[in-house]
C-alpha cells in the first residue's frame, strides 16, 4: 500500500547556527533531527495514522509489552549528501526486506517494503537540512524501529504495534583515520544458537553482547568476537559487525548465514569483491583455521564490516591465559574494498550495482 502521511512541522527547529555546530562535529547518536515518523498497527485497522511530527519523548504505559517481553526490531542505515547537493539512501529496500524477516521472527506485523522506504524518505525530505556535507564521511544515520506498544502483560504477540523512524547526523566512525580493531575471543558467551534470533535485527541480540563486549574492553580490546553456540568452534561475528578472511590466493571467506545477521554491507561486499575478481566463499570458518592461517601466512588480511564503520581492518586476536594471534601484515584489499564502497555511497564513483536511491 502507499501510506497517506500527514506532516506537522515543528515550531521550534534547531537554529542555523546551532545546526552548523552540530554538523561540524556530529559524533554518533547524540543529536537528533527536528522531526520523527510514526505509524501504528492494530489487527482491526492495520497500519494507520502515518505522520511526521516534531521530535519528542514518547508516553508509554508501565505495562507496555516491549518493556517486558522485548518484542521489537530495528534497522540502521544512512542517507548521504552528494557533491551536487542531492541526497541518496544506500539500498533502503534491503533494510526494509530484512525488517520483514525480523518481524516474522519476532511475531510482529509486516510493514511492506515500499511503505518502509516511503517512511524513510518522508522523514529525510522534511529534515534534509540535517544531512551533512560529505567531507569526512559524514552522513545522516537513520534508525527505523518497530515495537510492541500494547499495554498488556499477557505473553502473546502485541495487538498494538508502533513503527517509527528517527535520524541523527553521524561523523566518521574513525576520528583519526581507519585503523585495525583488536578483538577479544569470547569463550564463555555466545551471541545466538540454532533456531534462535541471531538472524533477526532485534535489541536482545545486542543486549546479550554487552557483557562480553565489556570484558573485551577490560582486556584492552576494541571488540568481542563470538563462536557458534553448538560446538564453540566456528567464528560467527563481532558484537555488531560481520567478518571476512582474505587468503593469499585471493579467495575471501566469510561465515555462512543462519545464526548471524545478514548485513546489508556484508552482502554488498560479496558483490563488490566478486566484481573485483575475488572468489567469495560463505561457509563455516573455524577459530583454528584463523589462528593457523595467520601463523602460516595463508591468511593475509582480515576485515569486518557494518553500517557505522563500513569496513575496518582487523588486528590482533586475544583470548584467555594470554593467548594471541597477531594482525596480518596487509590491509591492501581491505582498503580497496572500503574505498570502492564509500565512493559509491557518496556519489564519487558510478553506481553500477543500482544500490543508491535518490531521496532529494
Amino acid at each position: 500500500m502507499s501510506m497517506q502521511i500527514s506532516t506537522t512541522r515543528t515550531e521550534r527547529p534547531v537554529d542555523d547556527a546551532r545546526l552548523a555546530e552540530i554538523l561540524a562535529e556530529p559524533g554518533f547518536g547524540t543529536h537528533f533531527t527536528d522531526h520523527m515518523f510514526t505509524v501504528e498497527w492494530t489487527p482491526a485497522e492495520g497500519w494507520h495514522d502515518a505522520r511526521v511530527t516534531p521530535y519528542g519523548p514518547l508516553s508509554l504505559d508501565p505495562a507496555t509489552a516491549v518493556l517486558h517481553y522485548a518484542q521489537e526490531t530495528f534497522e540502521g542505515m544512512k542517507a548521504y549528501r552528494h557533491g551536487d547537493g542531492s541526497i541518496w539512501a544506500f539500498r533502503p529496500e534491503e533494510n526494509a526486506a530484512r525488517m520483514v524477516r525480523s518481524s516474522h521472527r519476532l511475531a510482529l506485523p509486516v510493514l511492506e517494503v515500499e511503505d518502509f522506504v516511503q517512511a524513510v524518505e518522508a522523514l529525510v525530505s522534511v529534515d534534509e537540512r540535517w544531512v551533512p556535507d560529505p567531507a569526512g564521511e559524514k552522513s545522516l544515520y537513520l534508525r527505523p524501529f518497530m515495537f510492541a506498544s500494547e499495554a498488556f502483560l499477557g505473553v502473546r504477540p502485541s495487538q498494538h504495534v508502533t513503527f517509527m523512524v528517527i535520524a541523527s547526523p553521524a561523523g566518521s566512525y574513525f576520528k583519526g583515520g581507519v585503523r585495525p580493531v583488536s578483538l577479544w575471543l569470547s569463550e564463555e558467551y555466545t551471541r545466538a544458537g540454532r533456531g534462535g534470533m541471531g538472524a533477526a535485527k532485534t535489541g536482545g541480540n545486542y543486549a546479550s553482547s554487552l557483557l562480553p563486549q565489556s570484558e573485551a574492553i577490560a582486556q584492552g580490546c576494541d571488540q568481542v568476537v563470538f563462536l557458534d553456540g553448538e560446538e564453540g568452534t566456528y567464528v560467527e561475528e563481532l558484537g555488531g559487525m560481520n567478518m571476512y578472511f582474505v587468503f593469499k590466493d585471493g579467495r575471501i571467506v566469510t561465515p555462512a548465514l543462519g545464526t548471524i545477521l545478514e548485513g546489508i554491507t556484508r552482502a554488498s561486499i560479496i558483490e563488490l569483491a566478486g566484481k573485483m575478481g575475488h572468489q567469495v566463499e560463505e561457509r563455516r570458518f573455524g577459530i583454528d583455521e584463523w589462528r593457523d592461517g595467520v601463523a602460516s601466512g595463508d591468511i593475509v588480511e582480515i576485515f569486518a564490516c557494518g553500517t557505522a564503520a563500513v569496513v575496518t581492518p582487523v588486528g590482533e586476536l586475544r583470548w584467555q591465559d594470554g593467548g594471541h594471534t597477531p594482525a596480518p601484515a596487509s590491509t591492501e584489499l581491505t582498503s580497496a574494498i572500503r574505498q570502492a564502497l564509500v565512493d559509491v555511497q557518496f556519489g564519487r564513483a558510478e553506481d553500477t550495482f543500482g544500490w543508491m536511491r535518490r531521496i532529494v
